[in-house]
């Protein structure tokens, strides 16, 4: 096995066994008045900020985190051979997901890692749209037909109470804007680069025959 492959899979293995490492932790931690849960995000209060970086971690029961295991595996092996440096695309997509929900979510405890789960979901898909190659349009097509319809009634707000849609719909927004600033402009610079270098060439060409007649 190459290398690099046992390095990607290592990590991802390495991410969702944290995740239920901790929900292993807070099962007696709970049942002893000390919910790690007590660390999720908040919004728009200071003890809160910290949920920004410990929500995709917590989760409200064994069902909560069983839900999110599958789809997030998936989603990190998908990430882990299609792009590259992908913990930072998770660094990212985390902060920026969490950030938007601290600002505009509900007034409740926010935990789980489904808000990661939306943005890994959009941003593999909205790369495909952007870079149209190959292996970034197959990625894009394959979260569609696995996740499409599923993760689509999770943005909306009639998803059941205990729900946070607005921690899905601020991760699929926080996916589609990291992968248009990161992928997306990339292709426009070099469209506006190549267009710069070839209408300049001409009037350039014919100022120098000028000043040399």
């Amino acid at each position: 096995m190459n290398l690099q492959v046992k390095k990607n899979l290592i990590s991802v293995l390495a991410f969702v066994g944290f995740i239920w490492a901790v929900y292993l932790i807070n099962v007696p931690l709970g049942l002893a008045e000390f919910d790690l849960n007590r660390f999720g995000l908040e919004p728009r209060t200071l003890h809160g900020l910290i949920g920004i970086f410990t929500m995709p971690f917590l989760h409200d029961g064994l069902n909560h985190v069983l839900g999110n295991t599958v789809p997030l595996v998936v989603l990190l092996l998908m990430l882990a051979f299609t792009r590259p440096n992908p913990k930072r695309v998770i660094i990212c997509l985390t902060v920026m997901s969490g950030t938007m929900l601290w600002v505009l979510g509900r007034h409740k405890t926010h935990v789980g890692a489904s808000g990661l789960i939306y943005a890994l979901a959009a941003y593999l898909m909205a790369t495909g749209i952007y870079e149209r190659k190959v292996v970034s349009a197959i990625t894009a097509v394959l979260v569609g037909v696995l996740y499409g319809g599923t993760l689509f009634w999770g943005l909306l707000p009639i998803a059941a109470e205990h729900v946070s849609w607005e921690g899905h719909l601020l991760g699929a927004v926080a996916g589609g804007l990291f992968a248009a600033q990161t992928v997306g402009r990339p292709g426009r610079k070099q469209q506006e680069i190549a267009t710069r270098n070839d209408s300049p060439i001409m009037p350039d060409v014919a100022a120098n025959s000028a000043d040399a007649g």
